[in-house]
């Protein structure tokens, strides 16, 4: 059964890139009802079952919806890449033992790789791409993120190069690549520079003045997802009302032609971590930040809402959240929701 969000969230189209800086987002809208938690069941039984499920990436496809979800440090540990399937969109089941990330590339730690962040798009000769974040094996304490293939959306993934897709170890690393196909049929990835990595400490390390920029970057590429077209652009970043990053990138195009960037300030554990949006009239920007977020603390009587990733149909969403105070900066638990959108672009309800 699915609830409702009644609050309007906001005119996409009506917000401009001269705004004024903004203050602190907060939810101001009604909240009846909670979202439908993704219940994730193990293979072994049909009992719901609790799973640290972070950062999930949704692809539909031939009726059926596959989840791929962070490495936990609590359950499923030793999978690089989670997988959960679902019929409906609302009951769930976890791959249990299943890896979706066959093996590692030489870039990347194998001793300890911290898998973040996995994304899967499907490419034009109906292949598929899977990017991944992992921590650097010239860096430990740094990520890059990197691009793997397979024939199947389930895979196994195989790495298609010893070399990271982007890697700026100088500026914090690079995490939560997204893939996104454009109406005339230009493909992207967009990403964070990981620079809250090497600050100066506090809240995600970077709580502490001088605080260190995390932009969101998008980067052109071919219609194989991933060999690139000149360099970077960004198109966000983070500012005093982000707290210390911002982070998380995914991109759709609504309906009417706006594009729609998806992101998470706050820091992710504890419950200021929020889902955020940003609007353009471009994928390649300026970006204009909403006036208040799609998602935080209290929405629903979720915990630190974030690491939404929206489907290719731009009506389907997941993120993770925690499920109470006490559980706040410990387990991650996926929902899922839809989007709405009327005529002129414009978000008016979750369901």
């Amino acid at each position: 059964m699915h609830s409702t969000i009644l609050a309007t969230l906001g005119g996409l189209l009506a917000i401009t890139a001269s705004a004024l800086p903004l203050a602190k987002r907060s939810f101001s809208g009604p909240v009846v009802r909670q979202l439908p938690i993704v219940e994730v069941k193990s293979q072994a039984n049909d009992d719901q079952i609790n799973s640290d499920f972070p950062d999930p990436s949704i692809v539909p496809l031939d009726g059926t919806w596959y989840a791929f979800g962070t490495q936990s440090i609590y359950d499923n540990t030793n999978i690089k890449v989670q997988l959960a399937t679902s019929n409906d969109f609302n009951n769930w089941e976890l791959r249990q033992g299943y890896d979706a990330l066959g093996s590692l590339p030489s870039w990347a730690n194998s001793g300890n790789p911290q898998v973040w962040a996995p994304d899967v798009i499907q490419v034009d000769d109906g292949s598929f791409v899977l990017y991944f974040s992992a921590a650097s094996a010239s860096n430990t304490a740094l990520h890059c993120f990197g691009t793997a293939t397979s024939q199947n959306v389930e895979g196994p993934y195989t790495p298609t190069s010893d070399t990271p897709f982007a890697c700026p170890l100088d500026q914090g690393g690079a995490i939560d690549p997204s893939g996104f196909r454009d109406a005339n049929g230009q493909r992207y990835v967009v990403y964070k520079i990981d620079g809250n990595s090497i600050g100066n400490g506090g809240a995600c390390g970077n709580g502490v003045p001088p605080e260190v920029s995390t932009p969101i970057m998008i980067q052109k590429v071919q219609e194989d997802g991933i060999t690139q077209i000149d360099g970077p652009t960004q198109i966000l970043d983070r500012d005093a009302a982000d707290g210390p990053l911002v982070e998380a990138p995914a991109m759709v195009r609504a309906p009417g032609g706006t594009y729609v960037l998806f992101f998470s300030s706050g820091c992710y554990t504890d419950d200021s971590y929020d889902t955020s949006y940003a609007t353009s009239d471009s994928p390649t920007g300026p970006f204009t930040k909403s006036s208040s977020p799609l998602l935080v603390t209290g929405t629903n009587g979720v915990f630190g809402p974030g690491g939404t990733d929206a489907a290719w149909d731009a009506s389907h969403i997941a993120f993770h959240a925690y499920s109470s105070q006490e559980d706040v900066g410990n387990r991650r638990y996926m929902y899922t929701s839809t989007i709405s959108w009327n005529s002129g672009s414009k978000v008016y309800s979750l369901s």
